[in-house]
């Protein structure tokens, strides 16, 4: 690449502008689209369907501490996952794939920032109002999205700053 004359930021530069334009709605949709709104809506599902009716937030619970299933493991104890567990970590997986997504700069980017934000204005609202949210496993997911916030805000500005370091 020093070859021709262009740095490493701006091939790098050049390769996150063709993956950007050359794409299509699908690509651009998941770019933009904050995966973590998927274990949100998986949760709002079960809490506004199971909080029909009497003792609503402690069938939450319950429903979310219910075993899902059980492993049995070599040393002869038994391991009982819950539906709480499994939806953690679908959230877990989808964090990461979100910190992967967050190393863009450009405006989808942005716009995703944009929108993981409205998912944790979302879930912090859930979590301080409705008694059926306030449970360890929609905090631990209300967490990961403040954390998709953060990392992506950070990683942006540190992506831009190196960028224009590179320019001048």
């Amino acid at each position: 690449m020093a070859n021709n004359g262009i740095g490493l930021a701006e091939a790098a530069a050049m390769r996150r502008g063709a993956r950007g334009r050359g794409g299509d709605g699908l690509s651009a949709m998941m770019t933009v689209f904050p995966l973590l709104v998927v274990p949100v809506l998986i949760y709002n599902f079960v809490g506004f369907l199971g909080s029909v009716g009497e003792n609503g937030p402690e069938k939450v619970r319950a429903n979310m501490e219910a075993v899902a299933m059980a492993v049995p493991m070599a040393s002869g104890a038994t391991w009982e996952v819950s539906w709480g567990a499994i939806l953690l970590l679908i959230s877990l997986s989808l964090l990461f794939v979100e910190l992967l997504k967050s190393t863009g700069t450009g405006s989808m980017a942005i716009f995703n920032h944009a929108l993981s934000m409205l998912v944790f204005i979302l879930c912090l609202i859930e979590f301080l109002l409705l008694p059926a949210f306030a449970t360890s496993t929609f905090f631990l997911i209300m967490t990961m999205s403040l954390l998709d916030v953060l990392a992506g805000v950070i990683v942006t500005i540190v992506s831009a700053r190196r960028d224009v370091e590179f320019e001048h």
